[in-house]
C-alpha cells in the first residue's frame, strides 16, 4: 500500500532539442534535412538528448516506488496546482529553476544537472546519481551533506493587483526595447525618465543581467547575495533632456521599501520576469507598478561546502 504521508515528487523537465525538432518536422530524417539545408548538423542535438535520457534513467528509478509522483513539462507549470508539501525535482538547465520558482510557495526544490559539460549547475548543482540521497534528505530534512538556501525573490505588482514573481530580475520597459517613458520613484525621490527600461534584480539575478550592467558601468558596489533581503535596480541607458533626467539610475530596495514606476507609454509598455517576455503584464499610460521583496523564498537544496 502506498504511504500517503510521503510528499509528492513533482518532476519538472523541458523538451530536448530533438523532441522539439520532432514536433516541428515529424521524423528525424526530415529534421536532419532541415538542419543540413541550413548548414547545421543534428549530431549535437542528439548528444544533448542522449545525455538527458541517461540522466533520467538514473533519476526515475531513484524515486521510491511507493512515493506519489507527477511529471511536468515546463509548458504545463502555469496550469498545475502545487501542494504545500510537494518536493520539486528539476532536471535540466539552470534557467528551468526560475521558470518553476514563480509558481511555488516555499516548497523544497532540488535542481539536478543532466549535462555538467554544458550547464554550469548554479541552480541545478546535483548529479543525477545523487537523486536517492537527495530524496532521502528531503524526507527527513536533516543530516550532513546538504542544506536549504532560502533564495530571495522579487514581486512586481501593478495597481490593479496583477503581479509577477521573479527569482532573477524584473524588467519594466518597452516590449521592443526602444525608449520607455515613465516616472520612477524611490525613497521619496521621483524623476521622469526616458530609457531602455529598468531592471530590478535579486541576489540570484545579480550574477547575470545585473552583473553585466554593473561591470559595464564600472560600479564599485557589492550586489546582493542570494539570501540577502535586498534588491538592486538599474536604469538602462537613461537619456538626459529638458524633460527627462538621469539622476536616479541605480540603487537598492530594502525589505521595507518599494521601487515605484508609473508608465507614460501609450503603447508597447510591458513588465516581465526572468527573461520570459511572453509572460508579461501590460504597462501603459497611467499604470503603476511597485517592485519589492517577496514574502516567499525559493527553498533550494544545495550541497554543504
Amino acid at each position: 500500500m502506498k504511504d500517503l504521508r510521503l510528499p509528492r515528487i513533482v518532476l519538472v523537465t523541458r523538451k530536448t532539442p530533438v523532441e522539439l525538432l520532432l514536433e516541428q518536422h515529424g521524423t528525424l530524417a526530415q529534421a536532419r534535412f532541415y538542419l543540413k539545408s541550413r548548414g547545421q548538423d543534428i549530431l549535437e542535438y542528439e548528444e544533448i538528448h542522449e545525455r538527458f535520457q541517461a540522466a533520467m534513467e538514473k533519476v526515475l528509478p531513484a524515486i521510491p516506488p511507493d512515493q506519489r509522483r507527477v511529471h511536468l513539462d515546463r509548458g504545463d507549470l502555469d496550469r498545475f496546482l502545487f501542494a504545500p508539501d510537494d518536493v520539486i525535482v528539476i532536471v535540466g538547465q539552470d534557467g528551468l529553476v526560475p521558470n518553476a520558482a514563480k509558481y511555488l510557495h516555499g516548497q523544497l526544490t532540488i535542481g539536478i544537472n543532466p549535462d555538467a559539460d554544458r550547464y554550469d549547475g548554479v541552480l541545478c548543482p546535483h548529479p543525477p546519481s545523487a537523486t536517492a540521497k537527495l530524496l532521502d534528505w528531503a524526507g527527513r530534512r536533516e543530516g550532513q551533506g546538504y542544506h536549504i538556501e532560502c533564495r530571495i525573490m522579487a514581486v512586481a505588482e501593478r495597481e490593479d493587483g496583477q503581479r509577477l514573481l521573479a527569482l532573477n530580475e524584473v524588467f519594466v520597459g518597452h516590449r521592443s526595447h526602444q525608449s520607455a517613458r515613465y516616472r520612477l520613484r524611490v525613497q521619496g525621490h521621483e524623476e521622469r525618465q526616458s530609457s531602455s527600461g529598468v531592471i530590478c534584480a535579486t541576489g540570484t539575478g545579480s550574477t547575470g543581467w545585473a552583473r553585466s550592467i554593473s561591470e559595464q558601468r564600472g560600479l564599485n558596489v557589492s550586489l546582493p547575495d542570494p539570501e540577502q533581503r535586498r534588491l538592486a535596480w538599474f536604469v538602462r541607458e537613461p537619456f538626459p533632456s529638458v524633460y527627462t533626467g538621469t539622476r536616479l539610475n541605480f540603487g537598492f530596495v530594502e525589505s521595507d521599501r518599494q521601487l515605484v514606476i508609473t508608465s507614460e507609454m501609450g503603447a508597447g509598455g510591458v513588465i516581465f520576469a526572468d527573461g520570459i517576455e511572453s509572460d508579461n503584464i501590460e504597462f501603459l499610460d497611467g499604470h503603476k507598478v511597485g517592485i519589492y521583496i517577496a514574502h516567499d523564498t525559493l527553498n533550494l537544496l544545495v550541497p554543504t561546502k
